[in-house]
């Protein structure tokens, strides 16, 4: 009678998700530890409760930087967002994939990228590649040209 030979068996499965270590240290983390500290202290000599109330503050502290620098690059992308839609109808330059100035009239604001495009006569710019403005209204400057150069409070 043949005898089938059988798998070696482990605990583990191929199957299984391997937990990927955190790389960020957070408020979770912080209590996870803080915890972890608590229940296997000594009883003979506690953790020192000026120790814990810093080690409070610290998570206290980690947690507001973290809100302030949340905020600030949502104030960021806000101005971005405004500055875009003030372009609107402005005449601006902007430099092409050769490296030429090209000016033309801002139409439209996509904000779909996480850098808003300007729509310059049917090309869609990066607000970041606009390099000019000019007000409505107002002639735009001859590419190398001496505007403004004269000394104030003289006449030719």
């Amino acid at each position: 009678m043949p005898v089938e030979a059988v798998a070696p068996t482990s605990g583990a499965t191929a199957a299984e998700a391997v937990r990927a270590p955190k790389q960020v240290m957070d408020s979770e983390l912080f209590l996870t530890l803080l915890v972890t500290q608590l229940r296997n202290q000594d009883p003979s000599s506690p953790m020192d409760t000026n120790e814990m109330i810093g080690q409070t503050t610290q998570l206290a502290t980690m947690e507001q930087l973290t809100n302030m620098a949340t905020m600030s690059e949502e104030n960021f992308s806000l101005q971005m967002r405004m500055a875009a839609a003030g372009l609107i109808g402005q005449t601006v330059t902007y430099t092409n994939a050769a490296g030429e100035a090209v000016t033309g009239t801002a139409g439209s604001v996509s904000y779909l990228q996480g850098v808003p495009t300007v729509n310059v006569d049917g090309v869609d710019v990066l607000l970041d590649a606009v390099s000019g403005v000019v007000a409505a209204g107002t002639a735009a400057p001859a590419p190398g040209g001496n505007a403004g150069s004269g000394t104030p409070g003289t006449t030719a």
